[in-house]
């Protein structure tokens, strides 16, 4: 698995990549289904990207991605 941008793994940029696709707030258990990933993979990694700001929390267990996390992923946010 190579490292790529700011740290980040395969696994956070399908995390993103997941959460941009849904086009909606997610929690872990809908990303992980639609990344491919184990749901407590998912839950886990939240913290880091939360940290990061590349996503946000809503509500307990609910996430959205935000406009640096879709930089990180090269799409442009949604004006």
């Amino acid at each position: 698995m190579m490292p790529t941008q700011a740290g980040l793994d395969e696994v956070d940029l399908a995390i993103l990549r997941a959460l941009a696709e849904l086009g909606r707030p997610a929690r872990p258990r809908e990303i992980a289904e639609r990344a491919g990933l184990d749901a407590r993979r998912v839950a886990a990694k939240m913290r880091k990207l939360r940290r990061l700001g590349l996503v946000e929390r809503l509500e307990e267990g609910v996430y959205a991605i935000t406009d640096e996390g879709l930089k990180a992923i090269g799409k442009v946010a949604a004006v």
